[in-house]
């Protein structure tokens, strides 16, 4: 198909598109980056479309992002993107700016009960029949002149979003529409809520397993290795790998050479971060019990599977008469914290995670399946 692309070069042309951009209902906006061995994502292009030509912004080119930004955050025009959550990172990175309001073509997918966490290419071809190519993916965007079939890729992706947009939204009902932007809302909230340093060792792999004093140790070297992925611009895993970082606060090696036999140690770690790694570990250690932060919660046992079974039919049961994949009801996570607040007699409380409409419908029934176990036990 022959499309009608538009390339955007300069300040004064974003701005000028920008402008036009902000009188439409709406605008998709996809784009295409390198995430190889950095932290952050480097924007190689964005794709713009109405629905009738393609407009491609060479990020490389663009100094003032400002207009752009103004654009994401207008809330009269709705920004359409799908599966959006590293697009967000480079919009972030880029502008200091996020769409709202966000509306993410997988979720309405679902919201539709077309299917779940539903790909692109197989969402485009599931809703306007056409098979779209797949051979640029992993490309180098950052090379230029770009090549001809990247172009066309790129292009051809942002249009169809705007016309996979179109047909969605008449599909859905009024309620499922401002359910699809609540989502967009929560997942440009979540991405907005930076990972804080000093909380990143409650993520960590078996943390619950530790003592207060080891954790000290973990909280030190988590922290340590989010800023430092951040400041270097490099991968976590690059810094210190994942499955090193439990060891190293529950054995606490104090030299170079036990350190090096630490589970997933990487060589290049000890020879460039060794020393300040051993130095980190004293440190936290040795410091005063006041200061060590509580023991983590455990999982929830295998016991819990039964009622957390309970609870994910209420979210099955309701997707059921709505028409809504089963797997947009109620999340796992969600349905743990809910458990977490009471198990194993309750009471309970309704966790922060469980917002909106699902709060709304389902919240009460989820209280009253946990007290009528609670009753039965």
């Amino acid at each position: 198909m022959t499309i009608d692309i538009q390339w955007i070069g300069d300040d004064a042309s974003l701005a000028q598109h920008c402008a036009s951009w902000r009188s439409l209902p709406f605008v998709a906006v996809d784009t295409e980056f390198m995430r190889v061995d950095t932290f952050y994502p480097i924007a190689g292009l964005l794709q713009v479309s109405e629905g009738k030509r393609a407009y491609l912004i060479d990020p490389l080119l663009i100094g003032d992002w400002t207009p752009f930004a103004e654009l994401l955050q207008d809330p009269a025009v709705v920004k359409v993107l799908h599966a959006c959550s590293e697009d967000l990172e480079v919009f972030l990175r880029l502008t200091g700016s996020l769409p709202s309001p966000l509306f993410d073509t997988q979720l309405a997918a679902g919201y539709l009960n077309l299917g779940f966490s539903m790909g692109y290419s197989r969402l485009v071809q599931a809703v306007l029949n056409i098979e779209l190519p797949k051979g640029e993916t992993r490309s180098d965007w950052l090379q230029r002149p770009l090549s001809a079939t990247q172009v066309s890729y790129a292009a051809e992706d942002v249009l169809h979003l705007a016309e996979v947009y179109l047909l969605l939204q008449e599909q859905l009902s009024a309620d499922k529409y401002r359910w699809v932007l609540e989502d967009g809302a929560e997942l440009v909230a979540n991405l907005g809520r930076e990972l804080d340093p000093e909380l990143a060792y409650r993520e960590a792999k078996l943390a619950w397993k530790l003592s207060p004093q080891q954790l000290a140790v973990l909280k030190m070297l988590c922290a340590w290795r989010e800023r430092e992925a951040r400041a270097r611009n490099q991968p976590r895993n690059r810094i210190i790998r994942e499955h090193s970082l439990w060891p190293l606060a529950r054995t606490q090696p104090d030299n170079l050479v036990a350190l090096a036999r630490i589970e997933d140690m990487h060589p290049k770690t000890v020879r460039q971060d060794g020393e300040l790694i051993l130095q980190m570990i004293r440190q936290a250690a040795a410091s005063p019990a006041a200061d060590w932060p509580a023991a983590l919660p455990e999982p929830l046992p295998l016991e819990a599977s039964s009622l957390l079974k309970k609870l994910r039919a209420i979210g099955q049961r309701e997707g059921e008469r709505l028409n809504i994949a089963p797997e947009l009801m109620l999340r796992k996570k969600t349905l743990e914290a809910l458990l977490k607040t009471g198990y194993p007699k309750g009471p309970y409380q309704l966790p922060d995670s469980l917002r909106g409409w699902r709060r709304e419908l389902m919240g009460q029934a989820l209280l009253d399946c946990l007290a009528a176990s609670g009753e039965s036990a």
